[in-house]
């Protein structure tokens, strides 16, 4: 059964930073491109970051470029999205997605995580 599980969402202050991860299980991801999406209540699924299966391309959001980094261990079939200086506008629910091409588009991603919750306080 083929599972991405999230883990490392939380509560945290404006400014503070958060490290998300997404472990995948039953079978490699390593060929595939991942992502992290975003939801907020009342809003529609976002993209808030990708990376290509080699981890030589990724793409931002421009809401948050230069605060998230998102990067994978293939090894480890996990993939992380390290988030700095947050904003009470990033609270959302954050998913983890995999498919098999790399880009911003929801439709590319066939496999999701249950999703975690990341609340930031003002």
């Amino acid at each position: 059964q083929v599972q991405l599980v999230e883990s490392g969402g939380g509560l945290v202050q404006a400014g503070g930073s958060l490290r998300l991860s997404c472990a995948a299980s039953g079978r490699s991801f390593s060929s595939d491109a991942m992502g992290w999406f975003r939801q907020a209540p009342g809003k529609e699924r976002e993209i808030v970051a990708a990376i290509s299966w080699s981890g030589g391309s990724t793409y931002y959001a421009d809401s948050v470029k230069g605060r998230f980094t998102i990067s994978r261990d293939n090894a480890k079939n996990t993939v992380y999205l390290q988030m700095n200086s947050l904003k009470p506008e990033d609270t959302a629910v954050y998913y983890c997605a995999a498919g098999p091409k790399f880009g911003w588009v929801r439709a590319n991603y066939v496999y999701w995580g249950q999703g975690n919750q990341v609340t930031v306080s003002s």
